[in-house]
């Protein structure tokens, strides 16, 4: 949804221990506009069914405390891009099924990693990719729900660590209106530097000409533990890790990006790290931090 606020909104990703809505809860306590959330146990092919009961405790703790938008992420097994037709057929029904669960909980984006390769060539992959999505989403209204791409950090043999990926899977699904999850320690480790202006501006052209900065609707706020160009996937805490505040303030700063959700998926290490790290984007944004 669009942002009307002058800043970009924030949030974390919440835990749904003890019910789905206690994510919205610790949202607001610690002063966060938006959350992400999983709608399930990321770590599974089968998923509890939602209950009325629970949706409508949901829905209703939503609107009590305004969190907006509402971003789920998918399971981690879902792999739309798999060579292999057992492990793809799993995950074109495993997505559905999470497209399912957050039009009824009312969400707003659902994040996906486009998958992995393995077995075959990176244009098959994509190919393969936008045929899933196309599959799982086939008789589904979507309205206003939006799937986002995530960029990758190119570990192994995923795709999504170069823009031009994301930019093909999109242009092979008119129809579904994908969107973009833009996450700044992928970017960093699949070779998009952002430590000084020349290469953030680099990296801010490619994302423009590949997918335009206005379908960038989440962004995925982490500092790097792992290199640059290391493909190696290690969220940090912000300003703590290898791209550092003042590179991730030029992100948060940018003008084309003040309408995309800012979330972070930094480690929780000690109590108090999601409110240090939510007062380090604070910081980098350029606003008060909050005691």
């Amino acid at each position: 949804m669009p942002n009307t606020t002058t800043r970009p909104r924030i949030g974390i990703h919440a835990p749904i221990a003890g019910g789905i809505q206690n994510a919205l809860l610790k949202s607001q306590q610690l002063g966060c506009d938006a959350v992400q959330i999983f709608s399930r146990n990321p770590r599974g092919w089968t998923a509890r069914p939602l209950g009325d009961e629970e949706v409508a405790r949901f829905r209703e703790v939503r609107e009590e405390t305004a969190i907006s938008p509402v971003v789920i992420h998918a399971n981690y097994l879902v792999n739309m891009a798999a060579f292999d037709r057992v492990v793809r057929d799993k995950s074109i029904a495993s997505f559905r099924e999470e497209v399912l669960r957050g039009i009824t909980l009312g969400g707003d984006y659902l994040v996906l990693h486009p998958g992995s390769a393995r077995g075959a060539c990176e244009q098959d992959a994509i190919r393969t990719c936008a045929e899933s999505l196309k599959r799982a989403c086939d008789g589904i209204e979507l309205g206003s729900f939006r799937i986002l791409l995530e960029n990758t950090a190119g570990q192994g043999e995923c795709i999504g660590h170069r823009f031009e990926h994301l930019r093909d899977i999109i242009g092979a699904c008119p129809t579904l209106n994908l969107g973009v999850c833009f996450d700044t320690a992928h970017a960093f480790a699949a070779g998009y530097d952002l430590r000084d202006e020349d290469c953030f501006d680099a990296t801010m052209a490619a994302l423009r000409l590949n997918v335009g900065l206005e379908s960038i609707r989440a962004v995925h706020f982490n500092d790097s533990k792992a290199a640059y160009n290391s493909r190696v996937d290690r969220h940090w805490h912000i300003g703590l890790g290898c791209i550092g505040s003042e590179a991730l303030a030029r992100v948060a700063r940018h003008p084309g990006l003040a309408h995309a959700v800012f979330l972070l998926e930094t480690p929780q290490d000690e109590a108090g790290d999601d409110a240090r790290n939510l007062n380090a984007l604070r910081e980098c944004i350029g606003v008060g931090v909050i005691v």
